[in-house]
């Protein structure tokens, strides 16, 4: 199955809203790593955003998925890149 790189980028603002949903958000993403789709997540050092490494079948479906994240539910991700990525080299390679 094809694995997809979404970044989010966040609104600097918006920080205390994010710290409100936090847990939701970390519960919601726990539960996709549980389940093998998210392979892994993290935020940027500088908090500017975040990057999921996520396994699915097409940008819709990964799209359709992270509209349920609680912060895209909050209105807190002020831009959202999924790409479809091909590694070559590391552990995400099959």
């Amino acid at each position: 199955m094809p694995l997809f790189a979404v970044e989010y980028t966040y609104a600097h603002e918006k920080s205390a809203q994010r710290d409100d949903h936090r847990t939701d958000h970390r519960a919601w993403l726990a539960d996709l790593v549980r389940r093998g789709i998210v392979h892994s997540s993290g935020p940027f050092a500088d908090g500017s955003g975040a990057l999921m490494m996520v396994e699915a079948s097409s940008t819709d479906e990964v799209e359709s998925l992270f509209d349920q994240d609680p912060f895209a539910k909050a209105d807190l991700v002020e831009r959202r890149v999924a790409r479809e990525w091909i590694p070559v080299f590391g552990v995400f390679v099959k």
